[in-house]
């Protein structure tokens, strides 16, 4: 059972990376997907999260509009794209996987860096 965060990495202002959460090992289709991030010195917060059909999502209020979460069940994958990056989107990135039925069940990934620098 893992989540494998991929596509981090150093970007300009105003520039864009796509971040991908590959799950395995459980059945991610009955699962919220979420990405956190924690910057340095600061607590680990929510940025988006996905319903297990892909039909709703959440943002945090700093992101709306630039970032998209989604997901695709067929892959086990869920993706966050972050457009027009500022420095405070700095951050380690991290997958999460949830789900509250049948069972309760909390999954994290290792995280990957975004560093948002000229």
């Amino acid at each position: 059972v893992q989540l494998v965060e991929s596509g981090g990495g150093l970007v300009q202002p105003g520039g864009s990376l796509r971040l991908s959460c590959a799950a395995s090992g459980f059945t991610f289709s009955g699962y919220h997907g979420s990405w956190y991030r924690q910057a340095p010195e600061k607590e680990r917060v929510l940025v988006a999260r996905i319903t297990p059909a892909g039909r709703t999502t959440v943002f945090l209020d700093s992101v709306k509009g630039r970032f998209t979460i989604s997901r695709d069940n067929a892959k086990k994958t869920v993706y966050l794209q972050m457009n027009s990056l500022k420095p405070e989107d700095t951050a380690m990135y991290y997958c999460n996987a949830d789900r509250i039925q049948p069972s309760s069940d909390n999954l994290w990934g290792r995280g990957t860096k975004v560093t948002v620098s000229s």
